[in-house]
């Protein structure tokens, strides 16, 4: 075995050269882009026999890489990989294809300027935190640098960065660019691709090419008419119209995608997600169970000390002038020398001021086994040593955090948690830091937030008093208290605290001494953050063990000069040096052939980051330069280490030079299944990884899969790494369910049984043990992203990002990449910040690049890439990005991107299979499925009118007009109308006579001076008032047919008064009666501008009448001629007018009487618009019939005053009133904070009866509760609200009356609405809808359910059509402009089986009736009647019905700063307008979650998502949106949109 092993390691290094020279660069080159790789020979035969494969990703390591990704930068470019991209890219190149670039409005381009702009100070990233933290040391890394290299080094050498000056800024000293930049590359794990990818295609075959408007920058909206044209990426001219980047989006999306997968599972409902098959080619481990791993036996050396503070007494009595640690200066100079003996003596005192100097006597604030936190910026190594084992020796416990700057850092909240839970109250700093911390006014430290109250304790020398001479320390062996807490930030952002006990620290320093072979006095450089990981372990700890020399390089000097650390070594002639990837390759780019840098002296170059995959070529590139330097390939040492298994692996220096390292090249493909593959394939997706050394000296190490029972893995399978040893931590501090997943697991045999009774620890590193005993890391697990079954690392697809040539477009160290879950499935989420200088057009070439490039390396969709101005996401303490907290603003839309491009379209193959019609059933079947299933037909009518006894005086009458006239003789001083003015009081009021009297002037004007003949059309002209009424009844008495018409908005006269001439038009009127002050308003210039006023019919002006009366009063011959024409404009923007004859007037206004209960003594509030539908009769006909007194209130007159409508309510003592939806909602808006101050001036609502809402749409439930429980307080009953529902073809179908059930709510399931079933579920299920019955049906009235395809009535469960039969239906479209063929069928349509004679008239609507348990007035079952929504408004979208105001609910909910939203589709695709109230800013942040929320609650694809200012969706007069209108005004580039978003 052993000689396979060898056999395999030997040829490892044929698939990737360790040191390139350029000829071997070239061969490289030539092998990856080459279309097949041959297999070197000496893998192929090792392979079968022994399935111990190299290296793959796992699932743990994924996430050191991912940190890294914070940082990456070139350091990380191999570029092989950049190759790869290229090549992948350039293969997508070769079909093309335009995706259409998101339309921005300038004032949003407009970024900031370059002057503003800092430069990268801050784009510091900390390793340690790509959110996640990382890696071990917290040093700044991975997120780092995303400045181009060299002309950022010769800024920092020219000394232009400035570097903080407070030392204490950041972790790592100064916040500067250095440092991050450093990090960056410490972590950039990627080489720079740099072929240009083209867009976002799911399948790596075509590629697509971005289309570039030349001022993309620009909207182009605003030259309306005539779209510029605007050239694409390959020249093609391509209109920048709306509607030709539509048709660009439906071409791509044609394209074919991911194959669909084929299962699905049931979501409670057959709305069947697809859920993912595994693959039946997929690959899978084969290999033996692995064999747990032990390392070489820890052997005790005799003179090793039996506890730190034991060698700490020992060097500091006997070798009291021995360097301990050396500080540098900015400039590189010793600052100051810290001797074994200073360390002793000052520790001992710090000890000594714990212990006695804080509290009192009797009441000691720190006793031994408290936790103590150090706080200490990260260029002072000496102080934080000096209190770290001043801790050790009072046997209280360090918890070492970093320097909080403000108090809002990300994540210093979580950091406060943890020292809450610790207990801390005391805080250990220097007077630097002390000087440094914020404070309050009166020079106190202020609370963080979320931290506990804090004593601060400066621990220099001079501010502590001397302990005396019989105090000494308890210097005892190391036991299992705890040494020291080291937090450990996840990948959720919260912190824990890792234990380490004393005994744990002793042998983990023992551990290291014999891996390292570290002996006396040798000389250590440290670059790392000395607070914790492998910097606290090698630099504070185990250093003081071996009494060496640690020479301290702190980040601000790393800022200022990257060569810094070899100058040290070369100084120094230090054995040792401890660096990241990132200062291996800031040194690189630095480099500029120093003569005299010699690094002979180094026989141990440890690689703290090694475990990240990346770090490799970091380390080959270092080597290659250096190498002629004196550097020894044998010196570099990579190590793997976590929080919680403290070192897990390192390499041992060797003085073999000809034993070369073992490397593996697999396939990324592979990885994403947990298994190990040497590439043989896929030139392009491949890893290369190096070994992390052999298992720590006393452990035993094994790997188990990632989740679920910790099963051993096979040879060739990647898993979580786990240790058993003595040196690890042991519990994450006061968290006992947590510790006992991490820390105490048993790793089980296939059998089952455990393979030792000693625990492990799950050290959150993926990968494998290779051949030989090597270690191999490919990811950690805080950055595995689950897709679909397969595993992504969060590292490799920054790496693959970073390829596309980013430094033009964005900063390298400065990418996040996470997952969010949307539709059962995580999605892959990229943010990255932009540099300043970057135009639209080049960010948005960059992200489709970066689109396909993850496409074809990965196979994996990206969800969504955003960019976000430079500097914007939030940082770590180091600087690096903080993970957790971008994803939060991610997901609650405030990250504020400046460019979006998402892909649902790509990545989302988990959608509901599209709904397949079934074959129409028989009538027969129907009509026995439905007594089978004990189903009725769903059929349901009012009271019957012939069988109502009522004394209703009118009903002799079959006309309006001799209703009128009888009134006037029989109770002529009755009042019938009184009009409200805004200030409440009456402006004019109408008796019978008066009424009658006026009636009767107006029609011998129309007869004398608009010579008009019986049966000639008048359009009546007025605002909301009595001359209205006035003008109708004259018309009746002339033998006119009157039509009402809303007259033009005086400040709107463009666009309103085009629609008055069109009814006039439309509905032939021979004349038009209006006002003197409109009459003047149709002459005006204005409306010249807006019209041809040349051919308006003749104009008559009322407020001059004639003083006559007629010679008679027109009576009709026959009660089915025409009464009026009510013309109206429905939400999808067609004008219609119905003709309503004499007898279905007077049958209306009966059948309202009788459900109203309306006399001569009541009073009705109605403030409604008189223009269409029952708003109309109620204002202009009820009256007259039934005799009761109107109190009109024009809704115009809210808008100045909107507690109007209520305070008359009130003082009228009204008990039934009518209202519209904008009413309402005025109401809610403008009254919502003045309840206390109406109820002061006596507002009483607790005589309304009935508050019904005039509608013609589905009941909007949500306003009408938010209505009732605003003036419940006011007296208002909550059952007294309820809706009415009127169409064209009947204007009152249903209307709330005085007696009979109280309206009804039921929840149904929205997703079997879309297949047009009912299904009732409890409130608060999920995908519940509420839905509030209609009002009751009105008496004389019959109403179906029928399938609107089939025209076959349907049972009471299903969702159908609302047929009518009615006495009160209109007779007939008088004309319909707008579309021709609306089919005469509305009006008489059959069943097509069933009762097949009764006259039936189609609504439009989409409703169901259901029987309740209540009973009507007649003692009957009450059925209610519940409506969906309008047919033609309904979408249909795979196959399935959907209602806009559903998605549009969901919408509004998504972001609070959406105010209103309308959806509509064009082309098959969803688009979803929605209005900001906010910043320009947040428009873009809105993308995302109008995608993900339509997603998850609706299963549908956004394909557009259009964000326009307050005010733009237009709404009509009864408050409905006007979708077609805006779906005409988007595609005709009229919205002057804030931001247009082209999903993928």
């Amino acid at each position: 075995m052993a000689g396979r092993s060898r056999a395999l390691c030997c040829s490892l290094p044929h698939l990737s050269d360790c040191d390139i020279t350029q000829k071997g660069y070239e061969k490289k080159r030539s092998k990856l882009i080459g279309a097949y790789l041959p297999q070197p020979p000496g893998v192929d035969q090792a392979l079968p026999q022994e399935r111990r494969t190299p290296v793959t990703p796992s699932s743990s390591s994924r996430y050191h890489r991912r940190r890294s990704s914070g940082s990456r930068d070139e350091r990380y470019r191999s570029d092989v990989h950049t190759e790869a991209v290229q090549a992948a890219l350039a293969k997508h190149k070769e079909r093309k294809m335009a995706v259409p670039m998101p339309s921005k409005r300038r004032s949003l381009v407009v970024q900031t300027s370059m002057d503003a702009y800092t430069p990268p100070d801050t784009s510091s990233g900390s390793e340690d935190e790509g959110s996640v933290q990382g890696d071990s040391q917290g040093t700044p890394t991975s997120s780092q640098g995303s400045i181009n290299m060299e002309h950022w080094i010769s800024q920092a050498i020219h000394g232009s960065t400035t570097s903080t000056t407070s030392s204490s800024s950041t972790q790592s000293g100064g916040s500067g660019a250095a440092h991050r930049l450093a990090d960056v590359m410490a972590q950039t794990h990627i080489e720079n691709h740099s072929a240009p990818p083209d867009v976002t295609t799911y399948t790596s075959e075509h590629s697509i090419q971005v289309e570039r408007p030349q001022g993309s920058t620009a909207r182009v909206a605003p030259k309306y008419g005539n779209a510029e044209l605007m050239e694409t990426g390959d020249g093609v001219p391509v209109s920048s119209r709306v509607s030709a980047k539509i048709q660009q989006l439906v071409n791509t999306l044609k394209r074919p995608k991911r194959p669909p997968l084929r299962e699905f599972f049931v979501d409670d409902f057959e709305e069947l997600l697809e859920v993912q098959q595994p693959d039946p080619n997929q690959p899978k481990p084969e290999g033996a169970q692995m064999l747990a791993m032990r390392g070489e036996q820890l052997g005790v050396v005799t003179n090793w000390p039996p506890s730190l503070e034991a060698a700490l007494q020992r060097w500091g009595t006997i070798s009291p002038k021995a360097p301990c640690l050396t500080t540098m200066d900015t400039n590189g100079k010793p600052l100051y020398i810290l001797t074994y003996g200073k360390l002793w003596t000052r520790s001992m005192k710090v000890a000594y001021n714990i212990l006695h100097k804080l509290g009192t006597k009797q009441e000691p604030m720190v006793r031994p086994g408290d936790r103590v936190t150090l706080v200490f910026p990260n260029n002072d190594p000496a102080a934080f040593m000096v209190a770290f084992y001043g801790c050790l020796l009072a046997e209280v416990v360090p918890v070492p955090i970093e320097v909080p700057l403000t108090r809002k850092d990300a994540g210093s909240q979580q950091i406060g948690f943890l020292l809450g839970s610790c207990g801390v109250t005391v805080a250990l700093t220097s007077d630097a830091c002390h000087k440094g911390l914020p404070k309050s006014p009166t020079g106190e430290i202020p609370q963080f937030k979320g931290w506990p109250k804090l004593l601060w304790f400066v621990t220099e020398s001079k501010h502590l008093s001397k302990p005396p001479r019989d105090w000494f320390p308890h210097i005892k062996d190391a036991n299992n208290d705890t040494a020291y807490i080291e937090y450990k930030t996840c990948k959720d952002g919260s912190v824990l605290g890792v234990t380490v006990t004393r005994i744990a620290l002793l042998t983990h320093c023992q551990a290291l001494t014999q891996a390292c072979g570290y002996t006396e006095a040798e000389t250590i450089v440290n670059v790392l953050d000395f607070k914790k990981d492998v910097g606290l372990w090698h630099g504070i700890l185990t250093s003081v063990m071996n009494m060496m020399h640690v020479i301290s390089i702190p980040y601000s000097l790393m800022k200022v000069n990257p060569l810094s650390w070899i100058q040290k070594v070369c100084q120094y002639k230090a054995k040792v040096a401890c660096v990241k990837s990132r200062d291996m390759h800031w040194a690189l780019v630095a480099h500029r052939d120093q003569r005299d840098i010699n690094l002979s002296s180094l026989r141990m170059l440890i690689v703290a980051d090694g475990a990240n995959p990346w770090s490799i070529s970091s380390c080959d590139a270092f080597l290659n330069v250096f190498q002629s330097k004196g550097l020894r390939q044998e010196v570099i040492c990579p190590c793997a280490s976590s929080p919680e298994a403290l070192t897990v692996a390192i390499r041992r220096p060797t003085d073999d030079s000809n034993q070369p390292p073992g490397r593996g090249v697999l396939s990324m493909h592979g990885l994403t299944y947990g298994v190990i593959r040497v590439d043989s394939e896929e030139k392009l997706s491949v890893l290369t990884v190096q070994d992390v050394g052999l298992v720590m000296p006393g452990a035993i190490m094994c790997s188990v899969k990632p989740d679920g029972i910790p099963q051993l893995c096979k040879t060739d399978e990647i898993g979580e790494l786990c240790v058993c040893a003595i040196a690890t931590g042991t519990s994450y501090y006061g968290l006992s369910g947590m510790t006992k997943n991490t820390f105490e697991v048993f790793p089980m045999t296939s059998s089952g049984g455990p393979i030792t009774e000693y625990p492990f620890i799950r050290t959150g590193l993926l990968g494998f043990i290779g051949p030989g005993g090597l270690v191999f890391v490919i990811g950690k697990m805080d950055g595995l992203m689950v897709v679909s079954g397969r595993r992504h690392n969060a590292d490799d697809i920054v790496a693959t990002a970073l390829a596309v040539e980013p430094m033009k477009f964005v900063y390298r160290g400065r990418i996040a990449v996470f997952s969010v879950s949307v539709l059962h499935d995580e999605r892959i989420v990229i943010v990255a910040e932009q540099r300043p200088d970057s135009t639209e057009e080049d960010s948005f070439q960059w992200m489709s690049r970066v689109l396909q490039a993850i496409d074809s390396i990965h196979q994996v969709g990206v969800y969504c890439l955003a960019l976000v101005p430079a500097n914007t996401l939030p940082k770590t303490p180091l600087g690096g990005i903080h993970l957790s907290e971008t994803k939060q603003l991610f997901l609650e839309g405030s990250l504020h991107p400046c460019n979006v491009l998402m892909c649902p379209h790509t990545c989302v193959t988990n959608l509901p299979k599209p709904r397949q019609k079934q074959p129409e059933i028989g009538p027969a079947s129907v009509m026995v499925g439905n007594l089978v299933s004990g189903k009725r037909i769903a059929q349901a009518s009012g009271r019957d009118l012939g069988q109502i006894e009522d004394n209703d005086q009118a009903r002799k009458f079959l006309f309006l007009s001799e209703v009128l006239q009888w009134r006037a003789q029989t109770t002529p001083d009755h009042v019938l109308y009184t009009l409200l003015n805004c200030r409440g009081t009456i402006a004019n009021s109408l008796t019978c006579v008066q009424l009658h009297k006026r009636a009767e002037k107006i029609a011998v004007m129309l007869m004398e001076r608009g010579h008009l003949q019986d049966g000639d059309h008048v359009a009546l002209v007025y605002p909301p008032g009595i001359d209205l009424i006035a003008a109708f009844y004259g018309c009746l008495y002339a033998g006119c047919v009157p039509i009402t018409v809303r007259p033009p908005h005086p400040q709107n006269i463009a666009t309103t008064l085009p629609t008055v001439k069109m009814i006039v038009e439309v509905s032939r009127s021979a004349c038009l009666m209006t006002t003197q002050l409109i009459c003047k308003l149709l002459r005006s210039r204005e409306a010249a501008a807006a019209v041809d006023v040349r051919t308006w019919p003749p104009v008559l002006d009322t407020d001059d009448l004639p003083k006559k009366r007629p010679a008679q009063i027109y009576k009709p011959s026959n009660p089915e001629t025409l009464a009026y024409l009510d013309f109206s404009v429905s939400t999808t923007g067609m004008l219609a007018g119905v003709k309503m004859s004499h007898a279905a007037t007077s049958a209306f206004c009966r059948s309202i009487k009788l459900q109203c209960e309306l006399y001569p003594s009541r009073e009705v509030a109605i403030c409604l618009d008189p223009y269409c539908g029952l708003g109309f009769v109620l204002w202009c006909l009820c009256s007259v019939y039934s005799g009761h007194q109107s109190i009109l209130i024009p809704p115009s007159e809210l808008e100045t005053n909107p507690a109007l409508w209520l305070l008359a309510v009130s003082q009228y003592k009204v008990r039934d009133t009518f209202c519209s939806y904008s009413v309402m909602e005025l109401c809610t808006k403008g009254l919502g904070s003045q309840t206390e101050s109406l109820k002061a001036r006596g507002l009483d609502l607790s005589r309304v009866r009935t508050c019904v809402v005039v509608a013609e749409e589905r009941p909007r439930i949500a306003l009408t509760q938010s209505f009732s429980k605003l003036f419940k307080d006011l007296g208002l009953h909550p059952r007294a609200v309820s809706t009415s529902l009127g169409c064209r073809v009947n204007l009152a179908i249903c209307l709330q009356g005085t007696s009979g059930p109280d309206p009804t709510t039921v929840y149904v399931d929205m997703r079997a609405l879309r297949h047009d079933r009912v299904r009732l579920v409890e409130r608060g299920s999920p995908h519940s809808l509420p839905l509030m019955e209609s009002g009751k049906i009105l008496p004389g009235v019959r109403i179906i359910i029928a399938n609107p395809e089939t025209k076959g009535p349907l049972g009471d469960s299903h969702l159908g059509e609302i047929w009518v039969h009615s006495t009160h239906n209109a007779s007939g479209y008088f004309t319909i402009y707008g579309d021709e063929s609306l089919q005469s069928d509305h009006f008489n349509s059959r069943l097509s089986f069933g009762d097949t004679q009764t006259i039936w008239a189609r609504t439009g609507y989409l409703g169901f009736l259901r029987r309740t348990e209540l009973t009507d007035a007649n003692g009957e079952r009450h059925d209610a009647l519940y409506v969906v929504g309008a047919l033609d408004e309904a979408m249909e979208l795979r196959g399935m019905r959907y209602h806009p105001i559903d998605i549009e609910t969901s919408v509004i909910r998504a972001h609070k700063s959406i105010t209103e939203c309308a959806v509509f589709t064009w082309t098959n695709l969803l688009v979803v307008v929605v209005e900001l109230d906010g910043s320009e800013q947040e428009a873009l942040d809105l993308v995302p979650l109008v995608t993900n929320v339509v997603l998850e609650e609706h299963y549908l694809i956004v394909g557009v998502v259009v964000v326009v200012d307050i005010g733009v969706i237009p709404i009509n007069s009864r408050g409905e949106k006007q979708r077609m209108h805006l779906r005409d005004g988007f595609l005709a580039d009229q919205l002057d949109p804030i931001y247009v978003a082209y999903n993928m």
